[in-house]
C-alpha cells in the first residue's frame, strides 16, 4: 500500500507520510485532528495537526483534486486571497484493498473562521453586513484576476480579522477556472449564484435559530449585488489626469468611502497619456483608523479625523512614489512635510479655536471642495488662507469655551 501511495507537491512534507491515509478521513483518530470549527462542505474535511502546524485535508475525486490544486497554486502566484495548496494524495486503499478517495491538502489559514462559527459566536448585525462587504471585495478581486469561481458562497469562504480589517479568502476552487479576462456573462453568473447561495445559507441559519428571524435574508443577498456592481464600476473605470491634480485622487477615494469601502492600497502610474489611479479597497472594523494613525504617527485623534488623515497620507505616499518605503518612515515625513506645516500655516491666534487634528481635517475637506469647484488642484497655502478667512475666523473658540465652563454657564442662564 505504501508503495502505491502518491504525493504530488511542490515541496513534500515528510510528516505527511505518517498520516493514516489507509483510513477514510471521517474515521481518522482524534489524536491527529485539531479541534477547529469547520464550515459546511459537500466533502469530508478535517483539520489535522502536522509537525507543529495545522493543515486542512479534504477527500475528493482525483481529477477534481488535481484541478483544484493547480487552480489554487495559480491563484497563489497571482497574489489572490485564497488558501495555500500543499499536496494531492492519490493511490489510497484501505486495509481490505478497497480504493479510497484522493485527498487535497491545504495550509490552514490562521485566525480564520467559517461564517457559521462567526454567526453562532459573536455576530452583530453590523458585522454581518461587513462580512457581505468583504465577500463582495473578494469576488471583485477574483474577477479582476480573471478567475471564474463557479460556486460563490459563504460556505466556500473563510473570514478573519487582521488589524481591524475583515478579509475574505477563497477556500474552495473545485469549479474555478482562470481566464485572461472574464466575460460579462461569467461575472453575472458568479454574482447571481452568490446572491442565491447567500440567501439560502442565511435562511438555513434562521431555521437553526442562529440568525434572528427578523433579518431580511433577501435584502442581505441583494446587498452583495449592489456592493459588487458599485465597486466593480468604481475600480474598473479608467481615469487619467495631470500629475498636479491631486484633488482627483481625493475624489476617487471619497467615492469609495461613500460606497462603504476603505482604501487599502493606492498606486499611481505615469505614462505618456497621463497619470492613472488604481485603488485596492478593504473593509475595516470600528477603531481601525484611530489605531493606525496612532501607530504610524503617535497622534491621538478621533476616528473620522484619523480616516481623513490616513487617506491624505496614502495620497502623499503614492504621489511621492514611495509605495515600497516603510510605512512608518513615510508617515514621519508626511508629519514633517504636510501635517505640521499645514497646521502652522493657520495664524497662531486662531489655532486655539479647534484641536490641531480637527483643523487639519477641516482644511483637507475645505481644499477638496475648492478643488472640485474650481476643477484644479488648489495649493494648500491658498486653501489655508480661504479656510481661515471664510470658516475658521467665524468659529467660536472651542478650547476657551469649554475651559471656562461655557456649556454649564449657558445651561444655567435664565
Amino acid at each position: 500500500m505504501a508503495q502505491e501511495l502518491q504525493i504530488t507537491a511542490a515541496s513534500v512534507e515528510p510528516a505527511l507520510l505518517d498520516l493514516p491515509w489507509d483510513v477514510p478521513l471521517e474515521e481518522w483518530p482524534g489524536e491527529v485532528l485539531a479541534a477547529l470549527p469547520r464550515g459546511l462542505s459537500r466533502h469530508v474535511v478535517r483539520f489535522v495537526k502536522l509537525g507543529g502546524r495545522i493543515i486542512a485535508v479534504k477527500e475528493i475525486g482525483e481529477t477534481v483534486a488535481y484541478h483544484e490544486y493547480e487552480q489554487l497554486r495559480a491563484l497563489g502566484r497571482l497574489g489572490a486571497p485564497s488558501v495555500q495548496p500543499l499536496a494531492v494524495i492519490t493511490g489510497r486503499r484501505d486495509h481490505s484493498g478497497e480504493d479510497l478517495n484522493s485527498a487535497l491538502v491545504t495550509e490552514h489559514l490562521q485566525y480564520s473562521l467559517p461564517y457559521r462559527a462567526l454567526f453562532s459566536q459573536y455576530m452583530r448585525p453590523e458585522t454581518a453586513d461587513r462580512l457581505i462587504d468583504a465577500l463582495s471585495v473578494l469576488l471583485v478581486r477574483m474577477h479582476l484576476l480573471g478567475f471564474y469561481w463557479g460556486d460563490v458562497s459563504l460556505s466556500n469562504t473563510l473570514f478573519r480579522r487582521d488589524a481591524g480589517a475583515f478579509a475574505a479568502y477563497l477556500v474552495d476552487a473545485e469549479t474555478g477556472e482562470l481566464h485572461p479576462t472574464l466575460t460579462p456573462g461569467q461575472r453575472a453568473y458568479d454574482l447571481d449564484l452568490a446572491r442565491t447561495n447567500i440567501i439560502g445559507e442565511l435562511m438555513d441559519l434562521q431555521a437553526g435559530e442562529v440568525l434572528d428571524e427578523d433579518v431580511d435574508t433577501i435584502a442581505v443577498g441583494n446587498q452583495i449585488v449592489e456592493r459588487y456592481e458599485s465597486l466593480w464600476a468604481e475600480l474598473t473605470r479608467k481615469e487619467s489626469f495631470e500629475s498636479g491634480d491631486r484633488w482627483r485622487v481625493t475624489r476617487r477615494i471619497n467615492r469609495l468611502n461613500d460606497l462603504g469601502f476603505d482604501v487599502g492600497e493606492l498606486t499611481i502610474t505615469t505614462d505618456i497619456d497621463g497619470t492613472t489611479v488604481s485603488i485596492q479597497p478593504k473593509v475595516v472594523d470600528a477603531g481601525h483608523y484611530h489605531r493606525q494613525i496612532m501607530r504610524l504617527t503617535g497622534l491621538d485623534v478621533q476616528e473620522n479625523q484619523a480616516r481623513r488623515m490616513l487617506n491624505d497620507l496614502e495620497s502623499y505616499r503614492a504621489l511621492t512614489d514611495r509605495q515600497n518605503d516603510d510605512a512608518v518612515v513615510v508617515a514621519h515625513d508626511w508629519l514633517a512635510e504636510v501635517f505640521e506645516p499645514t497646521v502652522r500655516a493657520v495664524p497662531r491666534e486662531l489655532r486655539r479655536k479647534l484641536e490641531p487634528a480637527e483643523i487639519f481635517h477641516e482644511l483637507l475637506e475645505h481644499r477638496w471642495f475648492m478643488s472640485q469647484r474650481e476643477r484644479r488642484d488648489v495649493p494648500t497655502a491658498e486653501a489655508v488662507q480661504d479656510y481661515v478667512e471664510t470658516v475658521l475666523r467665524h468659529r467660536p473658540d472651542e478650547r476657551s469655551f469649554l475651559h471656562h465652563g461655557g456649556i454649564a454657564d449657558e445651561a444655567t442662564e435664565p
